[in-house]
């Protein structure tokens, strides 16, 4: 159709592991004697998939396998999926940094891509300089450029230092400063990776509302990565989960989260705790297990609202004892909003020490959540070092009861939280 804008078709990308450069001689060789006989490369029938939790048997893996999905212009598409799915590679792909192994990407118009922190930026250039030199890569006069200045720096922020090179600029003003020259000197197809996290809250959503702009306003394509997936379902129309390199589901922006966040409940279920290659750790301290607890100490994962519930952490540690140890909690409902950030030394204070080998319990007298399915990541430090950290490590389900004791169940809200309360008339 005529409005579509950018069409994957086939796209699949191998690295080979362990290697700088194209390869070998030998594989180079190979590959020539295949296609002088008229053969396919050898070396695309070789390759174990993006399964970060296997070792590789082979010296090939596909990133990046069978990707079909075409964009409409105008709209704002959110790709989501795990650490190592294969979301940035992807974008590089789209924004031709990098050439696809096999298929094509169709593309009708310019595309400015803002995929890390400094993309585009000459170190040694003034901020002014570097957003007439981002223009013209893009095609764009220096009338044209000179038109949007004044708005890419009042976006921006970066006003006081415009003159000055950008090797000085912290990485937020570097941030911002690309997502201004990206977003402002209209290409047809604005691509942004997870680099946003990089900004202030602030700049976060001055950012989303440029992009919704971009979008409904200017009739301008966005591809946009990101974890925070509160983001993904307020900006975008559709989404797109990658899995392991492949395209696990498309539809909705709402049913994509929905599908990603039910496949991250599902992946808890079944997968033992020292099984998650994912969790940060160091050599000094581990966590063995997380479970819920009941008032009667018996263990589960569906509890009522008002139940006292207990989070109970075992650990252990090649130290004889623990000092300046940080434990937290985030808890995150369905939709991956957090309910509330849990740290210990918030509620309790700090301790002079704490036992190396043990059980850590986080318990609430009544369980002040709302009807609903929840996770907790965990985060433990030991001297403001990082000991432990794994996202979603558990989860547990809510039914809604008889929180305030009056024989009423609350009733079902957008709400997550009870809140002790008083009520009176007068």
């Amino acid at each position: 159709m005529t409005n579509i804008v950018l069409q994957a078709e086939n796209i699949a990308k191998q690295y080979r592991l362990g290697e700088v450069g194209t390869g070998t001689l030998s594989h180079d060789l190979n590959r020539w004697w295949a296609r002088a006989r008229g053969k396919e490369d050898p070396y695309l029938k070789i390759g174990d998939k993006n399964d970060r939790t296997v070792a590789s048997e082979s010296d090939y893996v596909w990133v990046l396998k069978d990707i079909n999905f075409q964009v409409r212009q105008g709209d704002v598409l959110g790709i989501i999926g795990k650490n190592g799915a294969g979301k940035s590679t992807l974008l590089k792909v789209l924004s031709q940094i990098t050439a696809p192994t096999t298929g094509q990407i169709k593309v009708k118009g310019r595309i400015a891509a803002l995929l890390e922190v400094g993309t585009g930026m000459h170190p040694e250039l003034t901020g002014r300089e570097n957003i007439y030199l981002n223009g013209s890569i893009l095609g764009m006069t220096r009338r044209e450029i000179t038109r949007k200045l004044d708005d890419i720096i009042d976006f921006s922020g970066c006003a006081k230092y415009v003159d000055t090179p950008v090797k000085r600029y912290s990485s937020g003003m570097m941030v911002r400063l690309g997502f201004a020259v990206a977003s402002f000197l209209e290409p047809e197809i604005l691509i942004v990776d997870e680099v946003l996290a990089v900004g202030d809250a602030e700049f976060q959503e001055k950012a989303i509302g440029r992009m919704q702009d971009v979008s409904s306003k200017e009739g301008r394509t966005v591809l946009f990565v990101s974890h925070n997936l509160l983001s993904v379902r307020n900006l975008c129309k559709t989404g797109l989960v990658l899995d392991k390199g492949h395209i696990a589901y498309t539809g909705t922006a709402d049913e994509a989260v929905d599908y990603y966040r039910g496949s991250i409940f599902e992946n808890i279920a079944k997968t033992d705790l020292t099984e998650r290659t994912e969790a940060r750790t160091n050599e000094y301290f581990t966590v063995k297990n997380i479970w819920f607890e009941s008032d009667a100490g018996e263990s589960g994962d569906h509890f009522v609202s008002g139940d006292k519930v207990s989070v109970c952490i075992a650990y252990e540690s090649q130290l004889p004892e623990l000092r300046f140890l940080s434990v937290g909690l985030g808890l995150y409902d369905f939709q991956g909003a957090m309910v509330s950030d849990l740290w210990n030394v918030s509620a309790e204070g700090y301790r002079a020490s704490y036992p190396s080998t043990g059980v850590i319990r986080c318990t609430f007298p009544r369980l002040p959540l709302n009807e609903g399915k929840y996770s907790l990541s965990i985060y433990v430090t030991m001297k403001n070092t990082v000991a432990y950290a794994l996202a979603n490590a558990a989860s547990f389900k809510v039914t809604q009861g008889d929180y305030f004791g009056t024989g009423v169940t609350p009733q079902i809200g957008k709400g997550r939280v009870f809140l002790e309360q008083v009520w009176s008339f007068n």
